[in-house]
């Protein structure tokens, strides 16, 4: 298979791409800095903008004739309260998590719809589900990716392309480190101790979870699958998938006053 990963200079994307790579796909790993697992080509790629996709697919599609695959990792995190989040900096974490594969998806559907095949993997993530207090954009950027996927597979699946959504929970990543923290984020702000308690377990949450073997595995096996599953949450431990399931089971006044416990908010 012919298979297109992006953000796959580091975490789920990096080790999707050398495991797909060792498994004997042609794999395309597409980044800002362009750096690929080994066995892989490396594709420079800026996902907030729409002419270096448009022009990275295009180059991919002229050298290969075909794409089968697209694994769409690209993503990163916004931390703070809402309040304390500027605009600019809530339609960043959007132009990346949300329109970014909306761009890849616009740029790589005219070849999979020639081919009548091909398979969108779109890698959202538990907190699609069970928003996080501190981190609302990031939640709400992947429940809008969720959400597109949803209706992207009832759109493609006449036309013979599949769409899988993979809705992870925490896993040991570089995506800790590089979370950003919102502008008025500052010691002043109202919101700064409830920030750091809950912020700070998260993180130390992540740094404990297990390498994201798990998520990889899935995608692989999604990409393998005659007819794959639309949705695929995939959790390191379990009160991760209890939470999610007690979020849709309890009156919300009793959830709330979990919720508010368990994610630190002060």
């Amino acid at each position: 298979m012919v298979i297109l990963v992006t953000g796959a200079s580091s975490g789920i994307g990096a080790l999707c791409a050398a495991q797909l790579a060792r498994a004997g796909h042609r794999v395309w790993a597409a980044s800002r800095r362009a750096t690929a697992p080994e066995g892989c080509t490396p594709l420079a790629v800026d996902v907030d903008r729409d002419d270096s996709v448009t022009q990275a697919v295009a180059e991919l599609i002229a050298r290969e004739r075909r794409l089968d695959a697209v694994v769409q990792c690209a993503g990163w995190g916004l931390a703070g309260a809402i309040e304390d989040c500027a605009s600019a900096e809530a339609q960043a974490q959007f132009e990346t998590n949300f329109f970014g594969p909306h761009r890849v998806c616009r740029a790589v559907l005219p070849q999979m719809r020639a081919q009548r095949a091909g398979r969108i993997v779109l890698v959202s993530s538990l907190a699609a589900q069970v928003p996080l207090p501190y981190q609302a954009f990031y939640a709400a950027s992947k429940a809008a990716l969720s959400s597109y996927a949803e209706a992207l597979r009832l759109e493609l699946r006449p036309l013979g392309v599949d769409v899988v959504l993979i809705e992870p929970g925490n896993f040991r990543t570089g995506f800790t480190g590089s979370r950003r923290r919102a502008s008025g984020w500052t010691a002043t702000s109202a919101y700064a101790a409830g920030s750091e308690a809950s912020v700070r377990w998260m993180e130390q949450d992540e740094t404990r979870a297990p390498l994201p073997d798990a998520v990889v595995a899935r995608i692989a096996g999604a990409l393998a699958a005659p007819r794959p599953a639309f949705r695929h949450v995939v959790v390191a431990q379990a009160f991760e998938r209890v939470g999610a399931w007690l979020r849709g089971l309890l009156p919300w006044r009793i959830y709330e006053a979990v919720a508010l416990r368990v994610f630190r908010v002060r």
